[in-house]
C-alpha cells in the first residue's frame, strides 16, 4: 500500500482537514466548552472528539483504506503497512481555557522496509502537516524535502551557547513524569536565557524548526503530539532525539536546533 499513495496529495488532504478544524477552532476560542474528561493536570473537550472526526471523514473520503491513529481513537487496522497518526487538537488545555496557543496535528508514516525506523513499533513518518488557525500558521514537510511555513522554507536557528537559548519544556500529566522533569528544569534555567513551557508539543517542535526556540524537551509526551513536528523539525535542519517510555505510544524527547544538542539531555 505504502508505493501506491502520492504523498503530495496525501499532504493537500492533510491541510486540507487541518484547517477545516481550524475554522471550529477560531469559532470557538472563546466560546464555553464541554469537557468529556477532567484531571487534575489534563482536559479533554467534545471539541476533541468532533475534531478527530471531522479529519477522520476528509481524509477516509481521500485514502478509504489508510487506518487512523488518533488521540482519540482509532480506524483500522494501525499496524499496517501506512497509517495517519492524528491529534486533532494538541494544547487542549489553552484551548479549553481560551489561549489561542493550539493546533491541528497530522502525520503520515509508513512502515519501516530499510534502514532503522523513526519510531520503535517501526515506522518512518512520511509527511507532517501543522497548522496553528491563531496566527494562520502552516507547516509541512515531506521526507526528504525542505520544511515550510506558509510556503516559504523554515530553517532551524544557529545558536549554539547556552546562554543565548530559548528553550521550551513541557511537563506531561503524571505525577511520574513531573517529578522527572522537575529537577531537570531547576537546573537547566540558570544556564540558558530563558524558559518557556506553552503547552503544546506540535507547536514547540515546529517553533524549534523556525528558528524561535534553540530545544524542547518533554517525558512522557505521545506519538500524535510529535509524529508531525518531528519530521518537520529534521526537515529544517534540527535533530530529534526520543525513545519510548511505555509501550502505549508514549515518548521521552530532545529536539533541538542540532548545533546545540550536546548541551542538553533527553529526559530518563
Amino acid at each position: 500500500m505504502l508505493k501506491n499513495v502520492n504523498l503530495i496529495r496525501a499532504q493537500a488532504a492533510a491541510v486540507a482537514a487541518a484547517k477545516a478544524v481550524g475554522v471550529d477552532m477560531r469559532r470557538n476560542l472563546n466560546q464555553p466548552k464541554s469537557a468529556n474528561e477532567v484531571t487534575q493536570h489534563d482536559i479533554k473537550l467534545e471539541l476533541d472528539v468532533q475534531s478527530q472526526t471531522m479529519i477522520e471523514g476528509r481524509l477516509r473520503k481521500a485514502f478509504p483504506a489508510i487506518p487512523i491513529l488518533g488521540e482519540e481513537g482509532l480506524v483500522g487496522d494501525t499496524t499496517s503497512g501506512v497509517r495517519w497518526v492524528v491529534d486533532p487538537i494538541d494544547g487542549t488545555v489553552n484551548f479549553a481555557y481560551s489561549i489561542p496557543h493550539a493546533c491541528v496535528s497530522i502525520a503520515l508514516q509508513g512502515r519501516c522496509e530499510k534502514g532503522r525506523p523513526d519510531y520503535e513499533d517501526g515506522y518512518n513518518t512520511l509527511l507532517g502537516v501543522v497548522y496553528d488557525p491563531f496566527c494562520n500558521e502552516l507547516w509541512t514537510a515531506i521526507r526528504g524535502q525542505p520544511a515550510m511555513l506558509n510556503g516559504v522554507p523554515a530553517k532551524v536557528s544557529q545558536r549554539r551557547r547556552l546562554a543565548e537559548a530559548l528553550v521550551s519544556m513541557g511537563f506531561a500529566k503524571t505525577r511520574e513524569n513531573l517529578d522527572a522533569t522537575l529537577p531537570y528544569f531547576v537546573e537547566l534555567v540558570h544556564k540558558i536565557r530563558k524558559m518557556r513551557i506553552m503547552g503544546a508539543a506540535a507547536l514547540a517542535l515546529t517553533y524549534t524548526a523556525s528558528g524561535r526556540f534553540e530545544a524542547y524537551i518533554e517525558r512522557g509526551v505521545r506519538l500524535w503530539d510529535i509524529a508531525a513536528g518531528g519530521l518537520i523539525l529534521e526537515s529544517a535542519g534540527g535533530r530529534f532525539e526520543h525513545h519510548a517510555v511505555d509501550s502505549n505510544y508514549t515518548y521521552s524527547l530532545l529536539a533541538t536546533n542540532g548545533v546545540i544538542h550536546r548541551k542538553f539531555v533527553i529526559p530518563k
